[in-house]
């Protein structure tokens, strides 16, 4: 299903048509609104109608839009006051600000987490996010960018604290929450930006009409429960 609410101070304006499926995948597209100051990056955000909680492992093979924008997956419950939130990844393959931090988004996987009670939050990034290069040397899509392939992302949700993640099939980094996951989360892919440097900054406009750079597109997402035998 597709959802609507707006990240605040952000140029996001989530629309219906902006998110679709074709030719067996999931697409979510930033189109431009040239006559819109304010909300002129038009996107979308699909969300799943079930929900899902540990243990479990979840993986999902997503390929990029080629704009300074984050293309995620991740799970969320909850309002902004209570909810628990595992981001999968947040990757921007193109940002749009330059520097040898920068340099390194279009191979690196952001993950994190976020659990807030009564207003208060309790997160956790990676101190080092994974890295494309890190996979082994016999893995097919080591070095590749994110926008040039699909690449499969996982989470195997272990407990009430551990969360590890998964890069093309190899474990990479993990996060130890303190509070416990407590909630049922579904499952999100949207295209979003912001004007700020953990994003990578706004993309060109122009990104926003070219066909060949400004789609994110999923081929499946697959979800396991872990059970007593």
């Amino acid at each position: 299903m597709k959802t609507f609410w707006n990240y605040g101070g952000t140029p996001v304006n989530m629309m219906a048509k902006n998110a679709g499926v074709s030719d067996g995948y999931l697409w979510i597209k930033a189109t431009l609104d040239e006559g819109s100051a304010d909300q002129w990056f038009e996107t979308a955000r699909v969300r799943s109608k079930a929900k899902i909680k540990f243990p479990m492992y979840t993986e999902s093979r997503i390929k990029t839009a080629h704009i300074s924008a984050y293309n995620t997956y991740w799970l969320n419950n909850g309002d902004s006051n209570n909810h628990d939130e595992i981001d999968i990844i947040e990757n921007n393959s193109n940002p749009s600000m330059k520097g040898a931090k920068y340099d390194r988004y279009p191979l690196e996987m952001h993950s994190q987490y976020f659990i807030v009670k009564n207003g208060v939050v309790e997160r956790a990034g990676d101190k080092k996010p994974s890295h494309s290069n890190q996979l082994s040397e016999g893995n097919t899509l080591r070095g590749v960018p994110w926008n040039e392939d699909y690449h499969v992302y996982g989470a195997w949700w272990k407990d009430e604290h551990t969360v590890q993640f998964y890069l093309n099939g190899e474990p990479v980094n993990s996060v130890t929450s303190t509070q416990e996951f407590t909630l049922e989360q579904h499952i999100i892919w949207d295209l979003w930006t912001q004007d700020s440097s953990w994003v990578g900054g706004l993309p060109a406009k122009t990104d926003l009409l070219d066909e060949t750079r400004n789609t994110m597109k999923v081929d499946w997402v697959r979800t396991w429960q872990l059970v007593d035998e």
